[in-house]
């Protein structure tokens, strides 16, 4: 299982560029903006949902000021209704709590079954991401592209899409 000091040795041992910031833990988008970050326009919001049959997973990663729309999202990508994962199946899962959802967290997804939608807005700018370490007591600063080359590495599917 990847937690906090997984997560560091597997982005030092791979030579992965990346910034750790410390804070308080944080859990949601409101206790976030009271930290002081380096780079608070590239901070994510993780959302870990599934379909009505409990089938399919998703890992849909936005901007941290971004709303998103299921529905919609459900229309665009041809998913069955959605909703939001039960703790325990994030523990079974991706081995998180509530509040420590991560990107980070595919890698304790043994059987590769959730599909990750990054959004492509991370791209753009500085092409720098803010995600917890599967851990909600830091946020740890890297390139989009070597986050999606880390969980591609993987074996989960991965869309950069415009959300």
């Amino acid at each position: 299982m990847f937690f906090k000091q997984e997560i560091y040795d597997y982005l030092k041992a791979n030579d992965i560029l990346h910034e750790i910031t410390e804070h308080a833990a944080v859990f949601n988008m409101e206790e976030l903006d009271a930290v002081e970050l380096p780079y608070p326009d590239c901070d994510a919001k993780n959302l870990f949902v599934r379909d009505d049959k409990r089938r399919n997973y998703y890992l849909i990663t936005v901007k941290g000021d971004k709303r998103v729309d299921l529905k919609e999202f459900r229309k665009i990508y041809g998913t069955k209704p959605l909703t939001f994962v039960k703790p325990d199946e994030l523990a079974d899962i991706l081995g998180l709590i509530p509040g420590a959802v991560s990107p980070f967290g595919l890698l304790n997804d043994v059987e590769k079954k959730v599909v990750f939608y990054i959004d492509a807005a991370f791209m753009g700018d500085k092409g720098l991401i803010g995600i917890h370490p599967n851990d909600n007591t830091a946020t740890v600063w890297l390139k989009a592209e070597d986050l999606i080359r880390i969980i591609e590495n993987h074996g989960n599917a991965v869309h950069a899409v415009e959300i």
